[in-house]
């Protein structure tokens, strides 16, 4: 008997066939599992249906809260198709012996580029010089730019070092940018190996032309920049987000833009998606706002989509998934180690 993946169902979506809006997750699930839609309206609708789920498949919609994650009767791996897990009381999960898995390497380099991209478009001041000429105010671009100084030689400062940090330093040190970072879990022999200067918080933030923002959201991150971090950071400085909104405390970042406390903001996200029309970031002239695209490319739907439903055919079939966010899980499941081979043998069964 097949086993159940549940995946949110907005109220108004059956518009397809079922084996045709999944077809990308049914190419791992398919032999193991069958995938029902339910109703993610509201927490109880969705725990009704999804009481006797073996696994379940999210990334966006209701959040998988303490709650929900008690009434699993069955369930044994949450499958998010998303770098960030926030959506996800992951405590909660491990205290029931549930495997939380995320897709940390499908979209590595796209973040990066559009981080890049972000700091570029900060350092050559694209929103201002854009609305310039689209004003008819031609002749004030370049004044606007004479005491910005050459990007070679500034300090880039990456809080968190991870895949999408270590690809944007790889591509900001092409630009001679020096780069310092902070992450308390990772090495500092590994960082001064790739030429990376390994400091504090409070040294990253008065240090940094730029700030880049890397980090997954938790209790540990959650508005790391606030007020305070703003103030220690340089006038001249800029900040960039592609990780989570919530990192950022955006009431204190618009008053640290307000204030002059820093020069300028690179966002791709923010804490309430998308933002509410008064939002006052959305008319700084100094501050450019993506609508959480970072990821987008032909590519990133279709693969996250098939690693997440990887994870969760591995873990039906007791074996331990590739990416677990919840590691410390593993003595209370019955998911048995497994190397990997090369492609033409597959996984040891």
């Amino acid at each position: 008997m097949k086993k159940k993946v549940v995946v949110q169902l907005p109220g108004h979506a059956r518009l397809d066939k079922l084996r045709k809006r999944y077809a990308y997750e049914l190419e791992a699930l398919d032999p193991v599992a069958e995938i029902v839609e339910v109703d993610a309206s509201t927490e109880d609708l969705f725990i009704e249906g999804a009481r006797d789920a073996d696994a379940l498949l999210t990334s966006w919609g209701i959040n998988i809260s303490r709650r929900i994650i008690e009434s699993l009767e069955n369930c044994v791996v949450i499958g998010v198709g998303s770098v960030g897990v926030d959506m996800v009381d992951v405590d909660a999960a491990t205290e029931h012996g549930i495997v939380v898995t995320n897709t940390p390497d499908i979209f590595i380099e796209e973040v990066a580029d559009h981080a890049l991209a972000l700091l570029m478009s900060c350092y050559r001041q694209l929103n201002i010089q854009s609305n310039l000429v689209r004003n008819g105010r031609w002749y004030e671009g370049r004044p606007r730019l004479n005491n910005t100084p050459r990007l070679i030689g500034q300090t880039l400062g990456v809080l968190a070092y991870g895949n999408v940090a270590q690809a944007t330093v790889r591509r900001a040190k092409a630009f001679g940018m020096e780069i310092i970072a902070c992450d308390p879990y990772v090495s500092e022999i590994k960082m001064t190996k790739e030429g990376v200067q390994p400091v504090s918080f409070n040294e990253l933030l008065e240090r940094s032309d730029y700030v880049s923002l890397h980090c997954l959201l938790n209790e540990e991150t959650r508005h790391i920049m606030n007020a305070d971090a703003f103030r220690k950071m340089k006038s001249t400085a800029y900040l960039i987000n592609t990780c989570r909104g919530g990192v950022v405390n955006e009431k204190d970042l618009i008053e640290a833009l307000q204030n002059g406390e820093i020069a300028g903001a690179g966002l791709d996200v923010l804490e309430q998606e998308p933002p509410a029309a008064d939002n006052p970031l959305l008319s700084m002239e100094n501050v450019i706002i993506t609508a959480h695209v970072a990821s987008a490319t032909t590519r990133m739907r279709p693969e996250t989509r098939r690693r997440a439903a990887r994870e969760i055919a591995l873990a039906l079939r007791g074996k331990w998934p590739m990416s677990p966010v919840n590691p410390t899980v593993m003595p209370r499941v019955d998911l048995e180690r497994w190397q990997p081979y090369p492609m033409d043998r597959g996984p040891n069964r």
